[in-house]
C-alpha cells in the first residue's frame, strides 16, 4: 500500500506575483529576446484587444462631434462594449478583458450623465493616470524602480538586479519614461478638461492611449534587452 501523498506546498507570494507578471503584456517578450511586431501586438491584446481599446473612445468622439449631445455620446460606447462581451461569450474566449472594459466605460458614462457634463466622461482616466504616476514616482524615490520589479518577477531575480549598476540604471530610466507618459497625458488633457474642449480631449486621449503605450513598451523592451546577457550556450547553438 503506497504512502499517502503529501499535498503540494502553497505557492509563495513571490511565486504568485511572478505568475501575475508572466500574464502581463510586458512578459510577451522575455528579457534578452528580440522584440518583434507580433509580440508587440500580443502585448497590447492582439487585434481584438486593439479594437476593444480604441473603438469605444472613437465612437464617443464621432457621435459627440456629430450630435453635441451627451446622452447618445456615452450610451453608444456602452452598447459597443456590451457587444464585445457578447462576442467573447459566443466565441468562448476570455471574457474578463471585455467585462473590465465595459465596467470602466459604464462608470465613466454614469459620472458624465450625473453631472451633465460630457468632459466628466474622462475623469476616471485622469485618476488612473494620476495613481499610475504616483506609484512610479514612489518606486523611484524608494530606489525600487517599478520596471525593475516587474522584470525581476519575470526572471525570478527579485532583488539581484539592483546590485548590477547597468541594470539599475536602465530600470530607473525605463521607469522615468513611464512616469513621463502618465505625466504627459495629465499635462495635455487636464487643461482641455477644464476648458471644456470635449472633442480635443477625446482626440488626444485616443492618440495618447494605445499608440504611445505600444511605442513605450517597445522602447522598454529594447532597454531591458540591452542589459540582459544572452542565455548561456545560446551563442554556441547558432
Amino acid at each position: 500500500m503506497s504512502e499517502p501523498r503529501e499535498p503540494d506546498p502553497a505557492p509563495s507570494l513571490s511565486d504568485t506575483l511572478s505568475a501575475a507578471a508572466q500574464r502581463a503584456g510586458f512578459a510577451r517578450v522575455a528579457p534578452g529576446e528580440t522584440p518583434t511586431a507580433s509580440a508587440l501586438l500580443a502585448a497590447v491584446g492582439g487585434v481584438r484587444g486593439l479594437v476593444e481599446s480604441i473603438l469605444p473612445g472613437l465612437v464617443f468622439l464621432v457621435v459627440y462631434t456629430i450630435t453635441a449631445d451627451l446622452v447618445p455620446s456615452v450610451i453608444v460606447p456602452i452598447a459597443v462594449a456590451a457587444l464585445f462581451v457578447i462576442v467573447r461569450l459566443i466565441t468562448r474566449t476570455p471574457v474578463m478583458p471585455a467585462v473590465v472594459g465595459a465596467i470602466g466605460i459604464a462608470a465613466s458614462a454614469t459620472l458624465a450623465l450625473l453631472s451633465g457634463r460630457a468632459e466628466d466622461n474622462f475623469v476616471p482616466g485622469f485618476w488612473i493616470n494620476a495613481i499610475s504616476l504616483t506609484t512610479l514616482v514612489a518606486s523611484l524615490i524608494a530606489r525600487w524602480p517599478l520596471v525593475g520589479v516587474i522584470v525581476g518577477l519575470l526572471t525570478s531575480d527579485l532583488s539581484g538586479w539592483r546590485a548590477d549598476r547597468a541594470k539599475m540604471r536602465v530600470m530607473t530610466v525605463a521607469t522615468v519614461l513611464w512616469a513621463g507618459l502618465f505625466a504627459l497625458r495629465l499635462g495635455v488633457q487636464l487643461p482641455l478638461y477644464f476648458s471644456g474642449n470635449v472633442e480635443w480631449l477625446a482626440g488626444t486621449k485616443l492618440l495618447m492611449g494605445v499608440p504611445l503605450y505600444a511605442g513605450l513598451l517597445w522602447v522598454t523592451w529594447l532597454l531591458v534587452r540591452a542589459v540582459y546577457a544572452r542565455p548561456e550556450g545560446a551563442a554556441d547553438a547558432r
